[in-house]
């Protein structure tokens, strides 16, 4: 059984490439891994189907607490992907959200605040979001020995509010300075 967030999101086809999404021990604490649609593709057909997705977080690391989003991590092709984000599912945000993204176009760290969210953008080209937020929270695999899925996101979760981030807090547009023509290293067999 899913929170309510996690089942509209499902409904309405915005989590793709899933890894998991399941309940966490906690009551109303749900966590996902997988993609997040941030811009919807049109209507494909006659029959309603829609066409693939505009633009996708991938990697993305949900965390849902009553019935909102309390953490949200991932990685970002370009920047401006991030006003997608919070264009699309600012309203399910939690007051605290923790925000972590990986951005490809990004030169430098940076935290911009959107929404009365602070979210911090780290530069990445390659790699995966749970794999590098592991490394940055200093989690190693013993301290999720055990746990589920679910369970292991909520340890980073928890992690997470003892973070520092680096980086100025920066505004979009000042954030938009500090981005070049970069692109994601393939990944995957050659």
């Amino acid at each position: 059984m899913f929170n309510r967030t996690a089942v509209i999101y499902d409904e309405k086809s915005l989590l793709i490439n899933s890894n998991f999404k399941s309940k966490a021990d906690a009551d109303n604490t749900f966590a996902y891994r997988g993609e997040l649609v941030l811009v919807e593709g049109e209507i494909g057909d006659a029959k309603g189907r829609k066409k693939p997705p505009v633009s996708v977080m991938r990697n993305a690391v949900l965390l849902s607490v009553d019935d909102k989003l309390a953490m949200a991590v991932g990685c970002l092709d370009q920047l401006s992907q991030l006003s997608e984000l919070v264009a699309k599912y600012k309203d399910d945000f939690a007051a605290d959200m923790r925000a972590l993204f990986f951005v490809v176009n990004i030169t430098k760290p940076l935290q911009v605040e959107l929404e009365g969210v602070t979210c911090v953008l780290i530069p990445l080209t390659e790699g995966i979001a749970w794999n590098e937020l592991l490394d940055i929270l200093h989690l190693e695999k013993s301290d999720l020995k055990g746990q589920s899925s679910a369970e292991k996101v909520v340890t980073a979760y928890k992690e997470f509010a003892s973070f520092k981030a680096k980086g100025d807090v920066v505004s979009m547009e000042e954030a938009a300075a500090f981005t070049a023509d970069i692109k994601r290293e393939g990944y995957g067999a050659i």
